[in-house]
């Protein structure tokens, strides 16, 4: 059979003409021999005349849209694009402006911009001196993602002066256009919104007091057992804070710029300090002020006819409240027997004794009252904000029949509450803020005053906002008339004055050519009144006063020598440099 086909393919093909399919296939029934696994026998069809085309259908296809888009992109949205174009090639920069700078009131400089190693941000830096971080406070940075864009653009105040300013302290940002190459190369830049700067700011603090006054005061506490402290100098006249001091305080120039282990470790002890380095004590820390009220105790009984300057009152070392009950009766100690004393003495010798008979009345001697003693200690400031130019001011508390009904079980108020309020204990709170601003209106004959730190704002820019510059500027601090009785004032005056000379509590504030007048006091804490706070407060100089001051020593030792010690270098320093300060 395989012979057969051979031999018609063969003579076919020497005939010359073409094979036909159906001289060379037969049915396969006809050719069992053939291995079809091996192709014999199979016949493959020729190209479709379909297929011969389809490569040519689909770059036509291809060809087509390509065209339509050159056309969509050249023609119909030419303008869009050209538009897009430019934006790729000119790619607009921010310029973050600068940071107003802060300075002291003789021109120090306290707060300042200096280059990093980001070179577009500017790195706030502040004074190296310690005392400063409560004042200043510190900022957040602009910070950028990781595609070199900016997610937070400006400068923001976190605490302090950077914070409470911060509107005047911040600029406005600029833009540069850049124009880059085909392969993003930079070919050229142009400014075309110029950054304003923040305006400068002077601070009514003297960097010189302020450093002394801190480290007097860290002394004071590290080496007599305290925990912490706190001081405050204010111009009596006008409501300038020379000299503002918590301690213990944080480190502003690493809450932003920590980088290393050992700063990031600083940084995170400071917040996990039990001592709370970051409260502003002058302005957010309430303490028991003890006898530093004495002095607007006796102005009140005095202007009230409760008593008169000359009548005097036996302390004898206790007043005993008899018990009517049948019960134990009650104790209210002095802390030393003083014999007879009138309001001048009882103020120079601390007398609780004479206060507690004319604030609460004992036996014929008629007392104040607590309506009158809150009336009175609001009065010289006490309890309410003084407005101060600071952020996270708190307001005292003065203790009432209210208050008590509101903060205990048993609300009912007693005449021992009275006693006890009218020498500056029980619930009795106060910040050392409000304690120097009393202290300054029973200085200055009875104006209170707004206590700032506040001084100028300048800015040498031509483009910045001057409407807002002059208003800071322009800003009247409020001075409140009090309208004291000047006769009863004088009696005050001077048993604060007393206090520090020989007889007095303080004589170590008997400072030559300074004329200290001052009051002391001693708070006692905890349950069991094993610790206290020491407070000191007064002013100078007495028959023309300018300046007024008040410290606190926080929870130490009964017996540690008190903050009047804290206070003493400082005077000692301006009274070496009297013309500087009084004249």
């Amino acid at each position: 059979m395989a012979n057969i086909f051979r031999k018609k393919f063969f003579r076919k093909r020497q005939k010359g003409g073409e094979i036909n399919p159906e001289d060379i296939f037969v049915d396969s029934s006809n050719l069992p021999g053939l291995d079809t696994e091996r192709m014999e026998g199979s016949f493959n069809k020729p190209i479709s005349s379909f297929m011969e085309h389809l490569p040519l259908f689909i770059l036509i296809i291809i060809f087509s849209i390509f065209s339509y888009r050159l056309y969509t992109l050249q023609i119909q949205n030419y303008d869009y694009y050209k538009e897009r174009s430019d934006s790729n090639r000119y790619n607009s920069k921010l310029i973050i402006a600068n940071r107003g700078e802060i300075y002291d009131r003789n021109g120090k400089i306290l707060a300042r911009n200096i280059t990093s190693s980001s070179s577009d941000i500017l790195k706030r830096e502040y004074i190296k001196v310690p005392g400063f971080s409560n004042l200043l406070g510190y900022v957040s940075s602009p910070k950028k993602d990781n595609l070199d864009n900016f997610w937070q653009n400006t400068y923001i105040g976190k605490d302090g002066v950077e914070l409470f300013y911060d509107d005047l302290l911040t600029g406005v940002n600029g833009k540069r256009i850049v124009e880059k190459g085909v392969k993003s190369s930079i070919e050229s830049e142009n400014l075309i919104i110029k950054p304003i700067p923040g305006a400068d700011l002077t601070l009514t603090v003297d960097s010189v007091l302020q450093e002394k006054l801190y480290f007097s005061i860290k002394e004071s506490v590290n080496s007599r057992g305290f925990t912490s402290g706190a001081g405050v100098i204010l111009d009596v006249n006008n409501g300038e804070i020379l000299a503002m001091i918590s301690f213990p305080e944080y480190n502003n120039n690493l809450m932003n710029n920590a980088s290393t282990p050992e700063e990031k470790k600083i940084v995170a002890e400071s917040l996990q300090d039990k001592r709370t380095p970051f409260l502003n004590r002058v302005t957010s820390g309430l303490f028991t002020p003890g006898s530093v009220v004495k002095p607007f105790m006796g102005y009140a009984v005095l202007n009230e006819g409760i008593i008169t300057p000359e009548k005097k009152l036996l302390s004898k070392g206790a007043i005993v409240i008899e018990n009517k009950y049948g019960g134990p009766d009650t104790v209210f100690r002095d802390w030393k027997v003083h014999g007879w004393v009138n309001v001048v003495e009882a103020i120079t010798v601390s007398s609780d004794e004479y206060f507690y008979q004319v604030g609460g009345g004992y036996e014929d001697q008629k007392g104040l009252g607590i309506v009158k003693i809150d009336e009175y200690a609001k009065l010289f400031g006490l309890s309410t904000a003084t407005g101060v130019d600071l952020p996270g001011e708190v307001s005292g508390i003065i203790p009432t029949p209210e208050w008590k009904r509101i903060n205990f079980i048993d609300g009912e108020w007693r005449l021992g509450d009275t006693y006890h309020t009218s020498i500056g204990q029980f619930g009795f709170q106060t910040t050392p803020l409000e304690l120097v601003r009393y202290i300054a209106s029973v200085a200055n004959g009875g104006k209170l005053v707004t206590p700032h730190v506040f001084l100028s704002a300048t800015s040498s820019n031509e483009l910045s906002n001057k409407v807002i510059i002059d208003q800071y500027n322009k800003k009247k601090w409020d001075i409140q008339d009090l309208k004291l009785n000047q006769d009863a004032l004088k009696y005050v005056a001077q048993g604060m004055r007393n206090v520090v000379l020989p007889g007095g509590t303080v004589p170590q504030l008997n400072i030559s050519g300074l004329d200290v007048a001052a009051k002391s006091g001693t708070a006692e804490i905890g349950i069991v009144k094993g610790r206290v706070n020491s407070l000191m407060v007064g002013y100078f100089p007495f028959n023309k006063p300018k300046y007024a001051f008040a410290v606190v020593l926080e929870n130490g030792p009964v017996d540690a020598p008190g903050a009047s010690w804290a206070i003493k270098p400082v005077l000692e320093y301006i009274s070496q440099n009297i013309d500087q300060y009084l004249n």
